[in-house]
């Protein structure tokens, strides 16, 4: 069940309010029991019997997190262990093993057949929430969660549960105890749903075509112009950028209208004038996540330069496996990881910095070719396909399909351009304009909805 689907809006979501705020009214042990089983309605829904799968992470780690409080008499590091073993063997069963086995094969000559496991949706979201909470608990950050029902919601939570954002424990935990829901509020979280479904369905959706049917030519054998493998780069890079936005704003509002509050998760990550600044704007709650119980634990700044290259390339190798079980991720990250030594070493963005035009010329121009690398399903689609953008293999500097998707789309374009910068706050700030703009999204979001428009929801892969 995804949000922008006629069951979710219109069936799963109404009944879930009626249920929290006029059933359960101001009773908070009911609303987080609503939430709670609402929650797993919604995962059993599409994920069917994985639904046991989801249970027994949230048993699991509730069990781990009552032993692992600092003054506890069991072996705290021994239960850590096998409770972050647990959770991520999990995670390589369903998501890399088929990955692994096929390597170890074509490397050795092996035929070990595949088990070919269907990955569950959201696991590797609501894997790490659970690691982070047995680690802070382990830590002494946040107390262990008592009762089960809570610890499930947490894990669970619809809104944030299939596609992110990766939500820490400390930061809910006095709103699943205490929170406040508030007609302003309430409002709000409506207006950042609406916006999420625009950014999704009208942008996002419509750049899946054009950039699907680009990739389909040059995975066919097809050779392309110069000028349409980039129009296909940059189609995929607001894609990615409005499809994954889409989704966090609409959970940000979904959590908004139940009285939480959801850290944002991205930051107009396209006017970065560095990779580093990039980084800090994109996917935070991942890029967070890492940086908390990856690279600061190795070490992080505080070691020597060589060291701090070694914790950058492991953070970004894991960072690329995390998105998938595939050779293109491995590289997508390694990608990354040099780019980032490149400015550590040369102290690209802090110590010196181009000026802001070229600079925002540069790094999306290395966005595009990243895009590019995390796109390309196989490594001889992504060596094809960027070869091709700098012309070896090309069919041409430019031909007529990429002048007539330009010339039939360019108001998309325009606007994918245009509110991946913050123009939208400019909009915002006249309230009256701003509300009707929503109305009108929203509608026209219900009409393409209705027409059964193309939109896949690239994270759910992940």
């Amino acid at each position: 069940m995804v949000f922008s689907s006629i069951i979710f809006l219109f069936c799963f979501f109404p009944v879930v309010l009626f249920c929290y705020f006029l059933l359960c009214r101001k009773n908070i042990v009911a609303k987080n029991i609503c939430l709670l089983l609402a929650s797993l309605v919604f995962y059993a829904f599409g994920e069917g019997w994985n639904i046991i799968l989801l249970l027994f992470s949230i048993a699991v780690n509730y069990g781990f997190g009552l032993f692992l409080a600092p003054g506890s008499k069991k072996p705290r590091k021994l239960l850590l262990a096998c409770a972050v073993i647990l959770d991520l063997g999990l995670l390589f069963v369903y998501k890399y093993l088929d990955f692994a086995i096929s390597n170890i094969n074509q490397f050795t000559g092996l035929q070990l057949p595949l088990p070919h496991i269907a990955l569950p949706i959201g696991i590797s979201f609501f894997t790490f929430q659970a690691l982070s909470y047995i680690i802070d608990v382990y830590r002494g950050k946040v107390a262990p969660q008592k009762n089960p029902l809570y610890t499930g919601l947490y894990i669970s939570l619809f809104p944030q549960l299939v596609a992110g954002p990766i939500v820490r424990y400390e930061t809910i935990m006095e709103q699943i105890y205490e929170r406040e829901e508030t007609p302003e509020g309430f409002a709000a979280g409506i207006k950042r749903f609406i916006c999420g479904m625009g950014k999704k369905i009208l942008l996002a959706d419509t750049m899946s075509l054009f950039a699907d049917r680009i990739m389909a030519k040059v995975q066919g054998g097809d050779h392309i112009s110069v000028a349409l493998a980039w129009l296909g780069a940059l189609c995929y890079t607001l894609r990615i950028y409005y499809d994954f936005a889409g989704y966090s704003d609409m959970a940000i509002g979904l959590g908004r209208m139940f009285g939480f509050t959801f850290e944002e998760n991205f930051n107009y990550p396209y006017i970065s004038k560095s990779i580093g600044e990039f980084w800090r704007r994109w996917h935070i709650s991942l890029a967070s996540w890492f940086k908390d119980y990856v690279y600061i634990p190795l070490g992080g700044s505080r070691v020597s330069l060589w060291k701090q290259y070694r914790n950058i390339l492991v953070v970004w190798l894991l960072t690329g496996l995390w998105h998938g079980a595939a050779w293109n991720y491995v590289m997508w990250g390694l990608y990354y990881a040099l780019w980032l030594m490149f400015e550590r070493a040369s102290g690209y963005g802090k110590k010196w910095k181009l000026p802001t035009v070229p600079a925002y010329i540069v790094t999306v121009f290395l966005t595009l070719v990243g895009m590019m690398i995390f796109a390309s399903p196989g490594l001889k689609v992504m060596g094809d396909y960027l070869g091709m953008m700098f012309g070896i293999g090309a069919a041409g500097i430019t031909d007529a399909a990429a002048w007539f998707y330009i010339k039939d789309n360019w108001l998309f374009f325009a606007g994918g351009i245009a509110f991946a910068m913050p123009f939208g706050k400019l909009i915002e700030k006249k309230r009256w304009i701003y509300e009707l703009l929503l109305c009108a999204v929203f509608t026209v979001c219900i009409i393409y909805i209705i027409k059964g428009n193309y939109s896949p929801f690239i994270y759910f892969n992940f």
